[in-house]
């Protein structure tokens, strides 16, 4: 399936590319998900006419999150759990505290802008976390996970 991306996508390809994609892929996440058209001569005459526009809310989003960035990288935080003496968690630390420790520091992060690629947290220990906040801005947090007393 030929498409026109509308934004950048990882992986992918650029604002304004023509990119062949699976079908299911376009038909289910990217048309509808407003992320791409289908590259037939009316949306590609569509898209050549607003070009501009979207270039400039795509450098909009670029800037709003380097801004985020600034605020959120080199953020520690820190997450006091139930453990065991060898520091095991009961239980584990995953995105969705880190989004709310996040909050309680003043950085507004949603859940699914926290990178674990390996997983919850089971430990005690500090922990570099990546953020990321659009296809070419990531920020690192580290998490500190202590045993509650």
């Amino acid at each position: 399936m030929q498409i026109i991306l509308l934004e950048k996508i990882a992986n992918l390809g650029d604002l304004g590319d023509q990119v062949n994609v699976k079908a299911g892929y376009g038909r289910n996440y990217l048309i509808p998900g407003g992320h791409a058209l289908p590259a037939t001569q009316a949306n590609v005459a569509d898209f050549e006419s607003r070009r501009a526009e979207l270039e400039l809310a795509a450098s909009d989003k670029l800037t709003a999150a380097e801004a985020r960035k600034a605020g959120i990288d080199g953020v520690t935080v820190t997450i006091s759990r139930k453990a065991g003496d060898e520091g095991k968690l009961f239980g584990s630390v995953g995105t969705s505290d880190i989004a709310e420790a996040l909050a309680a520091t003043g950085c507004e992060v949603d859940r699914s802008e926290i990178r674990l690629p390996e997983g919850a947290f089971r430990a005690v220990g500090d922990y570099e976390v990546g953020v990321h906040l659009h296809t070419d801005v990531n920020a690192v947090i580290v998490v500190s996970v202590v045993a509650e007393e």
